[in-house]
């Protein structure tokens, strides 16, 4: 594919299909384009009966950073004639019922979505170079992709409150630590770690690994739907208001926020 593609699909004999992330000189982030490409891209995969599972990664050494600051006053959806959303709640829809076994192989920034679509895979490995964090309260806004639960479930509600409360900074050491990933491994490793370990998960039935997929999803549906209407409702909110306008100010104009004139 060209380089102007935002995925770059490749598709091995194994059934593993590696899907790229291809917007290096933005660290990967999210735009609506990028969204609609990644939801194409799964949408493809799991229709295509010669994929088995799919391995996510980003080009240019890292992840995602997260949503592409530049746009955050663009509407996350887009009307299209066939009525379905677009752009970013299309892709989160997507991810969270994407039937086949999907692994996550993240190094260096994984900021946001970057961090909540590897919450939302099914394994994920790390690279040594790791740099997550889920900036939800630093940006005046609330978790999304279902992370509000999934982090929960991933890691225990103590520490996922941490996480959302502080926005701090996660390494690949503390990611193992608290159960956000399977395995940390060298950069130069990773990728070829997780394609190997998707090519062992890919000799079995591909009817059987949807099963599987089904059967260990099925307990957190409830779950997660809930955690997905409370964050559209709670995002609506927050999303515009004034302190999400000073915390993209700050981050363009690379200052920290100021959000104590706010509780005057």
């Amino acid at each position: 594919m060209s380089e102007e593609s935002r995925m770059i699909t490749e598709l091995d004999e194994h059934g593993v299909l590696l899907i790229t992330m291809n917007r290096p000189r933005k660290k990967n982030a999210f735009d609506d384009r990028q969204w609609d490409a990644l939801a194409e891209a799964l949408s493809e995969a799991d229709a295509d009966p010669r994929v088995a599972v799919v391995v996510l990664t980003g080009a240019g050494g890292n992840f995602s950073s997260g949503a592409d600051l530049s746009g955050m006053g663009e509407a996350r959806t887009e009307p299209r004639s066939d009525g379905h959303a677009s752009g970013f709640f299309a892709c989160e829809a997507k991810l969270l019922a994407f039937e086949k076994p999907l692994l996550t192989a993240v190094s260096g920034v994984a900021v946001g979505g970057g961090c909540t679509i590897a919450l939302a895979s099914d394994i994920t490995y790390v690279g040594h170079s790791l740099r997550a964090r889920l900036p939800f309260a630093n940006l005046g806004l609330v978790p999304e992709i279902g992370s509000s639960y999934t982090l929960q479930a991933s890691i225990g509600r103590q520490r996922a409150n941490e996480l959302m409360f502080t926005a701090e900074w996660i390494d690949a050491e503390r990611a193992i630590e608290l159960g956000m990933a399977a395995r940390a491994l060298p950069d130069d490793e990773l990728l070829g770690a997780t394609l190997a370990k998707a090519r062992e998960i890919a000799q079995w039935p591909t009817s059987a690994l949807v099963a599987i997929k089904r059967t260990m999803n099925e307990v957190h549906k409830v779950a997660i739907a809930a955690a997905l209407e409370i964050e559209h409702v709670e995002m609506s909110k927050q999303a515009g208001s004034p302190e999400n306008i000073e915390a993209i100010r700050a981050f363009i104009e690379k200052r920290p926020p100021d959000f104590r004139q706010f509780r005057k």
